[in-house]
């Protein structure tokens, strides 16, 4: 069976769509994406990712003449038409040609695919995390936001891969842990659990917002706080999140072991409640 992807205003093969050579999200970047987890055939948080989408398009000026009622109807159609029950799909919303004589046609593309899960061991055991070589600027005007200008992202990401490591964390140029590649950070102390603040900044992760509840459910205090280095070196327990992956485990940054090197009870019990959490969304699987 061909892929198939919603474009702009309706399903087509994967092999047949096409996007404009002006699209400004081509050209310039000049566009946002949410990535997202089907399982049991529902989207989970999609309220979530939308409400996301829709203020980060409106922050930064990125043509968005869509309902929260379209994308989602647009969205459960992808799945659909791919016969998909777990999937990860994306989102991409674009400016579209920008012309000085007509207003801007958006691009949408969404896009369906089998959910490919983490390695189990990366749950039980841990990852190894690096500290990105790169910083993170609090004035850009895209910090906090997904956009598709994503590709110091994805090369500080294949830098961590090429030492061995899972995902690479990011400071800011003011030496504030800010987030992973592609991920929200928690970090543990004395069983307390602390996290950048938004205004950092750092995205606004739904997998972050939905640990950020949890914790409070599991009476777990939660700080959001200004971290540095030595705070990270500190911790008794860290872990990564994104709708993905997840609650996911570092016991180790680099040749540092975070801990006693095991996943601790705190993130252990996130782990298992952000499990339920899901089920409870999106329903068992059969």
């Amino acid at each position: 069976m061909s892929e198939n992807v919603f474009l702009n205003d309706g399903i087509v093969d994967a092999d047949k769509a096409c996007i404009s050579v002006k699209d400004s999200g081509f050209l310039y970047g000049a566009g946002l994406f949410e990535t997202m987890r089907a399982n049991n055939g529902k989207v989970f948080a999609i309220e979530d990712h939308l409400d996301r989408l829709a203020s980060s398009a409106d922050k930064l000026v990125i043509n968005n003449p869509f309902t929260k009622e379209s994308l989602t109807k647009s969205i459960y159609s992808v799945l659909e038409a791919n016969n998909l029950c777990d999937a990860r799909l994306r989102l991409t919303l674009s400016s579209g040609e920008i012309s000085i004589d007509s207003p801007p046609t958006p691009t949408l593309l969404i896009t369906a695919t089998k959910l490919e899960l983490y390695p189990a061991e990366y749950y039980t055991k841990g990852i190894m995390v690096v500290i990105c070589p790169f910083k993170q600027n609090p004035y850009d005007i895209t910090a906090g936001h997904k956009t598709t200008s994503y590709y110091s992202r994805i090369l500080a990401l294949n830098i961590a891969k090429q030492n061995r490591a899972a995902e690479a964390l990011w400071f800011t140029v003011t030496n504030r842990l800010a987030e992973g590649c592609v991920s929200n950070v928690f970090v543990i102390k004395d069983k307390k659990l602390f996290t950048p603040p938004l205004a950092t900044p750092v995205l606004a992760g739904i997998a972050r917002k939905t640990v950020c509840s949890l914790a409070g459910e599991l009476d777990v205090e939660l700080e959001e706080k200004e971290l540095v280095i030595d705070d990270v070196l500190d911790a008794d327990e860290i872990f990564i999140t994104n709708v993905i992956m997840k609650v996911m485990p570092v016991t180790s940054i680099e040749k540092h072991t975070v801990g006693d090197g095991k996943v601790g009870d705190v993130t252990g019990h996130l782990q298992k409640a952000f499990d339920e959490q899901i089920k409870k969304y999106c329903g068992e699987n059969k």
